[in-house]
């Protein structure tokens, strides 16, 4: 999982979260060059903006979609009188059936 891109990011998880790319495999005795803590901060800094940046995109796409299939919904106020349903309700009585039609 952290080794697969993330689709709404086109990041990898563990960079995002390490800076780094994750070493898999056998040469774990390697050497990289280490950065200086700022740099780093910086570094990261600037990932988790664009990590930000990219997840609000994808979000607010996200949203369009689900409300393009959105109906106008109709407000009611107080005291509104409104028709309700009882197919679904479960009754421990029976009551009349004038009163669950």
């Amino acid at each position: 999982m952290n080794n697969n891109v993330y689709s709404a990011t086109k990041i990898l998880p563990f960079i995002e979260n390490y800076g780094r790319e994750l070493r898999m495999g056998t040469d774990i005795r390697r050497k990289e060059k280490v950065e200086k803590a700022t740099e780093f901060a910086e570094r990261m800094k600037k990932v988790q903006e664009k990590t930000e940046a990219a997840l609000k995109k994808t979000q607010e796409e996200m949203k369009r979609q689900v409300d393009k299939g959105q109906k106008e919904i109709e407000e009611r106020k107080k005291r509104d009188r409104v028709i309700l349903s009882t197919k679904d309700l479960v009754f421990k009585e029976k009551l009349a059936k004038k009163l669950t039609k």
